[in-house]
């Protein structure tokens, strides 16, 4: 090359292609794809639902082999996942039975930051029934280390006599789970949705559920969101529509003195990327503060 030429650029480094293999938020949306308003939800036997629990708690305290081990008697299993967005990795709990929502018995998933001690947890009861909720949890997961997932397997409606509605009962796993994330004392804040028509004027409900410890919690996450221009009901301060006051898991939290937050969110907020992004960040406000205990 002569002394006086310019050297070719230099080629930029080419990002990562995300994929469900890599990347939460598609995986999440793969994984919830195939739900649908009939079947696709048993009621797990206490057998099952017992197992199912104690499998997460040896995740949770650091044993993953034993986990796998107890996971696999009732057909679950244990992987790895590194999200090519944040950069950590997850440890997945899935149903074996199937990649999509068409295979599995409706019985959910748990994702587990394994860089990390649990802290806190993101919990999805209504996904795709509460649109795009299930898009916001992985978003809300990724957004702050030590983070734990629990997101329903089926939609809300997919069994006539109700069991399928995770937020109301307490005899799935999802609520076995979140039982086990509360005796912890891990906080932990549940996403929900709704239509517009339901609450005019309002982007948002924040609510502590039927107790009163995540007070302090629910202020900073309103503060957040109205720092994003968010319209929002203060449910622990004054009366709201959507509270969430009979919520199952509200329930549990109160009776242990839990820190616990039901966030409702309109049709809007919801309704792209943009949204859900800024939402999220939002909430990493709160689940920062949780993470540094």
């Amino acid at each position: 090359m002569r002394p006086d030429a310019t050297p070719p650029p230099r080629q930029a480094a080419s990002a990562p292609q995300l994929s469900p293999d890599n990347d939460l938020v598609r995986r999440i949306a793969l994984f919830t794809a195939g739900f649908g308003e009939r079947g696709g939800y048993r009621v797990p036997t206490s057998e099952e639902r017992s197992t199912l629990t104690r499998g997460v708690a040896l995740l949770l305290d650091g044993d993953p082999q034993a986990a796998r081990a107890r996971l696999e008697t009732v057909g679950f299993t244990l992987h790895t996942v590194t999200d090519g967005v944040s950069g950590r990795r997850y440890a997945e709990v899935a149903d074996g039975a199937g990649e999509s929502g068409r295979g599995s018995r409706g019985w959910g998933r748990v994702y587990v930051d394994l860089d990390h001690p649990p802290r806190w947890s993101v919990q999805v009861p209504h996904p795709i029934a509460d649109a795009r909720t299930e898009l916001l949890g992985a978003r809300v997961l990724r957004g702050a280390p030590g983070g734990v997932m629990v997101i329903a397997g089926a939609h809300r409606n997919a069994a006539k006599d109700g069991s399928a509605d995770m937020a109301h009962r307490t005899d799935s796993v999802f609520h076995g789970v979140i039982d086990e994330l509360m005796r912890r004392e891990l906080p932990g804040i549940q996403l929900h949705g709704f239509a517009n028509e339901s609450f005019p004027g309002r982007d948002a409900v924040v609510s502590t559920g039927a107790g009163d410890k995540a007070v302090a919690d629910a202020a900073r996450l309103t503060a957040a969101l109205r720092g994003d221009g968010r319209q929002v009901c203060t449910a622990y301060s004054g009366r709201c529509r959507l509270s969430g006051t009979e919520n199952e898991q509200g329930q549990v939290a109160a009776g242990e003195n839990v820190r616990f937050l039901h966030l409702e969110l309109n049709r809007t907020v919801r309704g792209d990327d943009e949204g859900l992004d800024r939402t999220a960040a939002a909430i990493a406000t709160l689940t920062n503060s949780w993470a540094a205990g």
